[in-house]
C-alpha cells in the first residue's frame, strides 16, 4: 500500500504500527520519528511563523480566516504522481494542519481518509480507524497505549488531584479543548477553564489568574519545547501573576498517552 500523510500525527501512528514503508510523502511538520524526515515533503506553509510572535501569528491567522485564505500549499500534482491507495488528512483544525477539505477535489477519486477526533476517546478511535484503512491489526499498539494510560490513571487516583491550567496558546492564552481536559483529568488535574469535546476559544490573563492554579501547562500548539519556553519567557510577567507553584511545557501527539503519565 501506497500512503501519504497530510497530519503529523498519523505518520507517527503509521511508523507505530509498522506501516513507515509504506509512506511515500508527508509535510514539512512530520518530523518523528526520525526517518519521517527522509521522507518527500508535498506542503509548505504559506506563512513563516517561525519569525513572528504568539500574538503576531494569532493576528495573521485571523486575517487568513477573515480573507479565506489557506495557511498551507500542498502540492496534489506530486501527490497524484505518487500514486497513493491512501491520503491521510483531518478536519478538526484548518490551522494546526491541512484540513482534508482543501485537498479532496483536487485529490478525487484517490481515497482520503478524514481524522476528525474530539475526545481522548475518539483519538484512540481514529488509530484504529487509520490502521483498518491500511489493512493492518492494531491491537497490539491499542493494548500498550490503554494500558499505559490505565497505570497512569491509577497513580493519579492515589494522589491529590490539583487544580490546574493548561494553555495550548500563550498570547492571547487559549485553554485546553478537544481531548486534552480529557488527558488532565486522566492525569489528576482540574481545568476549570477547559472545554472538553470542543474547540478552544481565547480567555485572557486575568481569567487564568482568577482560578488561582497550582499547575500551570504551557503547550503552545505547533511549538517544540524550547520554542514554547521562549514564548513563555515572552509572557514571563503575565506567568508569573497567575501565582502557579509549578509551571510545565510540554508538546503534543502520540505520545500524548506518555504526557498522562
Amino acid at each position: 500500500m501506497r500512503i501519504v500523510s497530510l497530519l503529523p500525527s498519523a505518520t507517527e501512528t503509521l511508523f507505530a504500527l509498522g506501516l513507515g514503508e509504506q509512506l511515500v510523502a508527508v509535510t514539512h511538520e512530520c518530523d518523528y520519528p526520525p526517518e519521517a524526515a527522509a521522507l518527500p515533503v508535498v506542503t509548505r506553509s504559506t506563512f513563516d511563523f517561525a519569525a513572528k510572535s504568539s500574538q503576531e501569528i494569532e493576528d495573521a491567522v485571523a486575517l487568513a480566516a477573515r480573507d479565506g485564505a489557506s495557511l498551507y500549499e500542498v502540492d496534489t500534482a506530486v501527490i497524484r504522481e505518487l500514486r497513493p491507495d491512501l491520503v491521510v488528512a483531518q478536519d478538526v483544525c484548518r490551522v494546526c494542519a491541512v484540513p482534508a477539505s482543501q485537498v479532496m477535489d483536487d485529490l478525487s477519486p484517490i481515497p482520503v481518509l478524514r481524522q476528525h477526533p474530539h475526545t481522548f476517546d475518539e483519538v484512540l478511535r481514529d488509530i484504529e480507524g487509520l490502521a483498518s484503512a491500511c489493512q493492518t491489526d492494531a491491537s497490539s499498539l491499542m493494548s500498550s497505549l490503554r494500558e499505559r494510560v490505565a497505570a497512569a490513571a491509577e497513580k493519579a487516583l492515589a494522589r491529590r488531584r490539583v487544580r490546574g491550567v493548561f494553555l495550548e496558546w500563550l498570547d492571547p492564552p487559549y485553554p485546553a479543548g478537544h481531548w486534552t481536559p480529557d488527558i488532565l483529568s486522566l492525569a489528576g488535574i482540574d481545568d476549570p477553564l477547559a472545554r472538553p469535546g470542543t474547540p478552544s476559544s481565547a480567555v485572557t490573563w486575568s481569567d487564568v489568574a482568577a482560578v488561582r492554579p497550582e499547575v500551570l501547562v504551557l503547550a503552545p500548539c505547533g511549538w517544540g519545547l524550547e520554542r514554547a519556553r521562549q514564548e513563555a519567557a515572552a509572557v514571563a510577567d503575565r506567568v508569573d501573576a497567575v501565582g502557579a507553584t509549578r509551571v510545565l511545557w510540554c508538546s503534543p501527539s502520540l505520545k500524548m498517552t506518555a504526557g498522562v503519565s
